[in-house]
């Protein structure tokens, strides 16, 4: 996939970088963010009523094989996993359609985003960058938080710790556009939900789990059986904000049940395999586009000049 055109969007995309670079250091051959990940392998199998959503391969497949990484957030590779800046966790779907053919999800475990737009989220990360323990109050953090009242909720959203990988629910940061095979449209956002349900620790049993009990629990669990997950869609209704990642729908929409997402087995060159991939936040297959959300080109261009990089890096 060749990098976007527009000057305004790459300088951008690289002013992210540099701050992520200012924040967490530089690790080459690592994400800037959601640096430390797993991945595993498995299959997605459509729901029976999945084509009335969307007229895209996967869903009208019998099945399609698949490729997900779980991660932790930061750009810290070995960031303990106790670490509260760990969360939201991240898990990201490559559906595999064909001989490099694929389309992908990108989502995390906070139902939201900190900002509307590339820019304010560079106002974001350069705020957080230019504050530190000790600086007199209102910190640039501070001061930005209490000028944004999205991002301050996103903050302020609680984020628990997981018992596992696995145990965790991701919402799909911005909408997308989903067309049947009629031609009818709608908007929604993904939900991938546990089917072992969501299991939590407590402050006392996260201070006692070790630095990487989240990447190690993986591999164990698999080994006792598959994980399963079911991915839903939240349809918008009109007159919701389909471009818009800091607005939460009402929890009264409906949620279409798109498939059931089943991993059996971990990758085995994983860190080789982790250096390599590059997942699109875009969808770029026939019968899901993306919304006019301004957030998707620029995570695209972010996505793949880091990628590019991470995969020319000498670790």
């Amino acid at each position: 996939m060749p990098l976007p055109t527009d000057e305004k969007l790459l300088a951008l995309s690289n002013d992210i970088l540099q701050q992520f670079e200012q924040i967490f250091g530089q690790h080459p051959g690592f994400r800037p963010a959601h640096a430390k990940g797993a991945m595993l392998t498995g299959t997605f199998t459509p729901d029976d009523g999945a084509a009335a959503l969307t007229r895209a391969p996967h869903a009208t497949a019998p099945s399609t094989p698949v490729t997900v990484r779980f991660s932790s957030s930061t750009g810290i590779p070995l960031l303990p996993d106790t670490d509260p800046n760990g969360n939201p966790r991240g898990m990201a779907i490559r559906f595999h359609l064909g001989e490099h053919v694929h389309t992908d999800i990108v989502a995390h475990s906070t139902d939201g985003f900190p900002a509307r737009t590339g820019q304010e989220f560079l106002d974001l990360l350069r705020a957080l960058a230019t504050s530190a323990p000790g600086m007199p109050s209102p910190t640039p953090i501070e001061a930005f938080l209490g000028t944004h009242p999205a991002a301050l909720a996103f903050v302020q959203t609680p984020k628990p710790f997981p018992s596992s990988l696995a145990r965790e629910s991701y919402f799909g940061v911005t909408a997308m556009h989903f067309t049947n095979l009629e031609g009818e449209t709608r908007f929604g956002r993904y939900r991938i939900l546990p089917e072992a349900g969501n299991d939590f620790l407590d402050d006392a049993s996260v201070a006692s789990a070790g630095p990487s009990y989240l990447f190690d629990e993986l591999p164990k669990r698999i080994a006792d059986g598959p994980i399963v997950f079911k991915i839903q869609v939240q349809l918008a209704e009109p007159g919701d904000k389909v471009d818009d990642a800091t607005i939460h729908w009402p929890e009264d929409r409906s949620l279409f049940e798109l498939g059931t997402l089943t991993l059996t087995a971990a990758v085995s060159n994983d860190a080789a395999e982790q250096k390599q991939i590059i997942f699109d936040p875009i969808p770029r297959v026939d019968g899901i586009q993306p919304s006019d959300d301004p957030l998707l080109e620029l995570r695209a261009a972010i996505y793949l000049i880091s990628g590019r990089r991470r995969r020319t890096a000498i670790m």
